[in-house]
């Protein structure tokens, strides 16, 4: 990755919401890097943060091998927040005591500010009392000398701790999350009241710099960029024909898997307004022939990832060979495709093919856009002159309509679910709610059901409609439709859809490290 002159290194300890962090750290305009506590020490001497943050954990710091700082960054003499279980350890290390099973906390919790601090500046005032969400069963007892309380709860006495002189800081509670309403300006004031960095890491800083890159990697290479159909890719491949040019061919896969006249519309978009050499390869049968009738979804991921893979390389060849190849990694894909702390996100992103290339194809991977979330991308496109309609696309994984059709896989099951899903996308947008909803789709379940539409007796399949709110993709609640919506969109898709007779809406949530329809 690029090295950047102000960074806030986050220290990951395996909580389900560490990104978050990161994702609050770039909103006040400093970037952030997260990196396992097994390497942070390489993380740390490598990247030169001005300041550092611990993160919450599962672990419990009275347990034997319990995850540690290294004490290098207690020895830098820059600011560093601990944040729950990073308060824990910071305590720990430095000569504090903790305490396991004493007053668990979970959810929703007040905390009284007791003193000033920089981290409450402007925020907070002494002696008021103000909501924050907790996740704890253990708490620290005792400060390491040269600590003062500065917040407290009715479970957890040190709720925010701070050494003034050293710049450390420990809060108990989570000011990630959107449940602590006030924790964006806590961490505000951390990056900038008490690290004292400028905040001015802009996307179009990060467009250039990205260009510079990109052009010193490649050199006078040839590149081939795997285009998918969805914004990720898409801004990739229009970032990396701003630094090349021509150098840049992109391929695009049509597996037959895509929403209603998504191929066409990245083929105009890449051929006619960005004039970017493109080829289309018309791959329909290949992929659903080896999808057909497949139950296991991770057969399905795999088997359309390798592919997505096999495919390009026998573009590749037909190009005449290429030295590189572009995707559209995110820095979640990244994250999440590393198991931090020995959980199952491998599995999750087992789609990806993030980290590495077969051997044979004997190629470097360009990923520009590895070091970014979701909405940094939409706004690096923007930035990029891409059309607003196109980066504002709500997101769709790269195994496509294959995981929104649970059970086996026909052409005419995929024809069904894609015209279902248009329906329902249509109204979403006649609603005005398309930009309110993080993601909305169609899921054609395997259940058919008998049914009486007019005077005749049906046995069609039964269609499920999701649609969540998220403001980060990591936690997300569905959307409370009324009923006339779900009325007329479920009448049209009965009534438009021939091979649907019955229609019902999802209302699950989705908490942290959960995955979507399969």
């Amino acid at each position: 990755m690029t090295q950047h002159t102000d960074t806030i290194l986050i220290v990951d300890f395996g909580s389900q919401v560490t990104q978050l962090i990161a994702r609050r750290v770039r909103e006040a305009g400093v970037y952030s890097e997260i990196v396992p506590f097994q390497s942070a020490e390489e993380g740390f001497r490598r990247l030169k943060p001005k300041a550092v943050i611990l993160s919450g954990s599962p672990a419990s710091t009275i347990d034997v091998d319990s995850p540690r700082a290294p004490d290098a960054i207690f020895e830098a003499g820059i600011p560093v927040l601990g944040i729950c279980y990073g308060q824990q350890t910071m305590c720990a290390q430095l000569g504090g005591k903790i305490e396991g099973g004493l007053h668990r906390e979970f959810g929703r919790a007040f905390i009284e500010v007791q003193k000033p601090s920089p981290l409450f500046e402007g925020i907070w005032a002494e002696g008021t009392r103000h909501q924050v969400w907790m996740s704890h069963g253990d708490r620290v007892t005792a400060l390491p000398k040269g600590f003062e309380i500065v917040g407290a709860s009715p479970g957890a006495p040190f709720a925010a701790i701070a050494d003034e002189g050293r710049r450390f800081y420990g809060v108990q509670f989570h000011p990630e999350v959107v449940h602590t309403p006030d924790g964006a300006k806590l961490i505000s004031n951390f990056v900038h009241k008490i690290a004292g960095l400028a905040g001015d890491w802009t996307m179009a800083a990060f467009k250039d710099q990205a260009i510079e890159e990109i052009r010193r990697k490649v050199g006078s290479g040839r590149v081939i960029c795997g285009l998918s159909g969805g914004v990720d890719s898409s801004v990739a491949a229009v970032l990396i024909h701003e630094a090349i040019g021509d150098q840049l061919t992109c391929i695009f896969v049509d597996h037959g898997l895509l929403r209603m006249n998504e191929a066409e519309e990245v083929v105009s978009m890449f051929r006619d307004h960005y004039n970017i050499p493109l080829v289309h390869v018309q791959a329909q049968d290949l992929f659903i022939d080896a999808l057909e009738g497949e139950l296991d979804p991770e057969v399905k991921r795999k088997t359309i990832g390798r592919l997505f893979i096999e495919t390009f390389e026998a573009e590749a060849k037909k190009l005449g060979g290429a030295d590189f190849l572009a995707q559209g990694t995110l820095y979640p894909d990244v994250i999440e495709s590393v198991s931090f702390t020995g959980g199952p996100s491998v599995t999750i992103k087992s789609h990806h093919n993030v980290g590495g290339l077969p051997e044979r194809m004997n190629m470097q991977l360009v990923e520009p856009l590895r070091e970014l979330f979701k909405d940094e991308v939409r706004v690096l496109g923007k930035e990029l002159g891409l059309p607003e309609h196109f980066v504002g696309r709500q997101p769709f994984p790269g195994p496509g309509l294959a995981i929104r059709c649970p059970g086996g896989i026909t052409r005419a099951k995929l024809e069904i679910l894609r015209q279902a899903d248009a329906i329902y996308l249509d109204e979403i947008r006649k609603a005005g709610l398309y930009d309110t909803i993080w993601q909305a789709f169609a899921v054609l379940l395997p259940v058919q059901t008998v049914g009486v539409m007019g005077d005749g007796r049906t046995y069609e399949f039964v269609c499920a409609l999701r649609a969540v709110t998220s403001v980060d993709g990591m936690t997300a609640d569905f959307y409370p439709f009324d009923m006339a919506f779900l009325g007329n969109t479920a009448t049209r898709i009965i009534n438009e859809v021939r091979g649907i007779n019955r229609v019902v809406y999802d209302v699950t949530s989705k908490p942290p490290g959960t995955i979507e329809w399969e």
